[in-house]
């Protein structure tokens, strides 16, 4: 049986956008290995699904609207790092909703939180 490790932490001033983001990018940098990560965050998910890292990237991370992107600082080595792996892929599951490794990693979460 394998080892298996588990991290958790978190931002003084954050989000909850940016501590999703985070938590994909920690996961991929720890991971050198093909990856899902599974997450509850549509913001991530729906990144790579729908491609909205192509758009920020041609536009020179500006949103189709034109404005800049939201927390580029964790999204640009988080795009980075996917298209330079390519073996990353994203699922979307529902929060709060008896998956057993989301409840998991929300309790690791809502423990950080909690932690000086």
């Amino acid at each position: 049986m394998s080892k298996t490790e588990y991290a958790a932490g978190h931002e003084a001033v954050s989000t909850n956008q940016r501590m999703e983001i985070r938590a994909a990018l920690e996961a991929v940098r720890a991971n050198d290995c093909p990856l899902l990560v599974v997450s509850d965050s549509t913001y991530v998910v729906n990144c790579f699904r729908d491609r909205w890292h192509a758009g920020w990237l041609e536009r020179g991370w500006l949103t189709s609207a034109k404005k800049p992107v939201a927390n580029r600082d964790l999204w640009e080595p988080l795009v980075a790092l996917v298209i330079e792996r390519g073996d990353v892929a994203f699922q979307w599951v529902k929060g709060h909703s008896g998956h057993e490794m989301n409840d998991f990693v929300d309790g690791l979460a809502v423990a950080a939180c909690s932690t000086p």
